[in-house]
């Protein structure tokens, strides 16, 4: 990242940026398939990549449930950092037309995602993922961030979300607002529920620059951490 390149701005990466990802590493590989899709925010590619690659370090293998998923990127960086993951499943209401560019970008560059990423507009009450399996969620508004966290407590599954648009009207703040502001207090109680739920918490942030909506919550059931 430089100065005069910013990670979190909303301009479209297109053909013109490739030169910025000439490396040989597998963010740059990411950013030039990005670029040739030409469908995606500047900030989307580096906020699926930072959830997902502090997603991985904690959760392997499993099926992927992105939530609130749109293009599906988060769904398909998930599956280049951890292949013992068999595939994934985009959930949204509507998917982006523009989403087949982008998977066919990323299946030209690994030829190894062919089929493995599918799109489905379900009722979130009706998606039934199972122990073992990641739900991961970046920036799903308000209320959707606590619907993701609910499919990975029915099921038991481990959980990684990026929320955004923290909004009290539909969100429990838990009565913490006289300490703490909004979204904060909002989180604090994401992550209580977690706990309550039985799974351990992990709480981490991605870099400011990239999004002012940084923070990330993680949580897996308790007879999922390793002992060591």
């Amino acid at each position: 990242m430089t100065s005069t390149f910013d990670p979190g701005s909303t301009n479209r990466l297109t053909g013109h940026d490739l030169g910025r990802f000439a490396g040989d590493t597998l963010f740059d590989r990411l950013g030039r398939a990005v670029c040739k899709a030409g469908c995606l925010p500047r900030k989307e590619l580096y906020e699926a990549w930072e959830v997902a690659r502090r997603a991985r370090r904690l959760f392997r293998g499993g099926r992927v449930f992105d939530v609130a998923g749109g293009h599906g990127l988060l769904a398909h960086v998930m599956l280049l950092l951890d292949d013992t993951s068999p595939d994934a499943v985009v959930i949204d209401r509507a998917t982006p037309k523009s989403a087949r560019a982008l998977a066919a970008a990323l299946v030209e560059a690994w030829p190894r995602l062919d089929g493995r990423v599918r799109y489905e507009s379900v009722v979130l009450d009706n998606v039934r993922a199972e122990p073992g399996d990641v739900v991961v969620s970046c920036h799903a508004c308000g209320a959707l961030t606590d619907a993701a966290i609910d499919v990975a407590i029915r099921s038991g599954s481990r959980v990684a979300v990026l929320p955004c648009c923290h909004d009290a009207r539909t969100c429990d703040t838990g009565g913490l607002t006289g300490w703490l502001d909004v979204g904060t207090a909002i989180d604090v109680v994401r992550a209580a529920r977690l706990r309550d739920a039985g799974y351990e918490v992990r709480t981490q942030t991605i870099p400011g620059d990239v999004t002012p909506k940084n923070r990330l919550l993680m949580g897996m059931p308790a007879q999922d951490r390793d002992p060591a």
